[in-house]
């Protein structure tokens, strides 16, 4: 049986680059001998504790290779580099890994769009310009997946974020009238809910860290509202700022925001409700009237058709 030659092309370069990809992922994943990790654990006795709770499987080996992946990626100016640093922070990943992590996602993720759309334009297709197309749209997809994801996760947080800061002002006014310090009080929010609001309390317990080891408060304050990056949290900061700054009533000026912010998630609830009734209008259109239509007109519609059939 002969085998054209037009089909043995695509399957051979889809073989070589799956193998090349292959043998990429066994080089970062390629592992130190017994003797040379038994040598740095002597040199190291902290070594051992610390390789027991690193993650294994593809978590360890992307963590291994991230270096070498987001090498290609990696922002060029402290500009872009800051803000991919505080998108990441806005989505919830504060470790100083996660720009490296992130970028070689994205290499990945080209890459395995690269051979999945290679493979299949080549087998369908053949080298032809549709074949091209189908591995340029395929790369395109994998590279740009990882925003989405970053940008869905960070309008999610967002979102929790400012349905969740009310009640942690509230709480933190009860604390700060109750005579708690505004540290104090924001430890105390940050233990109390860190069930039911766990995005907020979150940041609350970094800003408390970072107190602790001696930062600044505005700094601190001000490093609060561009990690959340929602906007009624920067103008919560900068009315504490102030507070702080001229000696003011930081519990007047808490309760202040909190009021105003309540108004704003009770007028966005009234804004969803008003729209409600011009949003069900075209299901009903497209779903409930045809069916209506049908009952109320078929039984005319058949006797018409019925006396027009039977029509001497």
């Amino acid at each position: 049986m002969m085998i054209d030659f037009a089909t043995i092309v695509p399957l051979a370069i889809f073989a070589s680059i799956t193998l090349a990809v292959f043998a990429a992922l066994q080089i970062f994943s390629r592992e130190q001998s017994r003797a040379s990790q038994r040598l740095d654990e002597f040199n190291n006795p902290l070594l051992r504790e610390q390789q027991r709770g690193q993650k294994n499987g593809m978590s360890n080996l992307l963590e291994k290779a991230a270096p070498a992946l987001s090498k290609a990626l990696e922002p060029k100016s402290e500009l872009e580099q800051s803000q991919l640093k505080i998108r990441l922070a806005n989505a919830g990943f504060h470790s100083p890994q996660a720009p490296m992590i992130y970028l070689a996602i994205k290499t990945v993720c080209l890459v395995v769009g690269l051979v999945l759309g290679g493979g299949l334009g080549m087998y369908r297709y053949g080298t032809t310009q549709a074949g091209l197309t189908t591995l340029i749209i395929a790369a395109g997809a994998g590279f740009y997946l990882p925003e989405g994801v970053l940008a869905y996760l960070i309008s999610k947080r967002k979102q929790a974020i400012f349905l969740q800061l009310p009640d942690v002002l509230d709480l933190l006014v009860v604390c700060v009238e109750a005579g708690l310090g505004l540290d104090a009080g924001l430890r105390r929010v940050a233990e109390e809910l860190k069930d039911t609001a766990p995005e907020i309390c979150g940041e609350l317990a970094m800003c408390n860290l970072q107190l602790q080891m001696g930062r600044n408060r505005r700094d601190m304050l001000h490093d609060l509202g561009v990690r959340t990056g929602v906007d009624d949290v920067k103008a919560l900061v900068a009315i504490m700022i102030q507070a702080d700054k001229f000696g003011s009533s930081i519990a007047q000026a808490l309760r202040v925001q909190s009021d105003s912010m309540r108004v704003k998630r009770r007028q966005i609830a009234e804004e969803k409700a008003q729209k409600t009734a011009v949003q069900m209008l075209f299901p009903m259109v497209i779903f409930i009237f045809p069916g209506i239509f049908v009952v109320l007109v078929g039984p005319a519609a058949i006797k018409m058709m019925d006396q027009l059939l039977n029509k001497p």
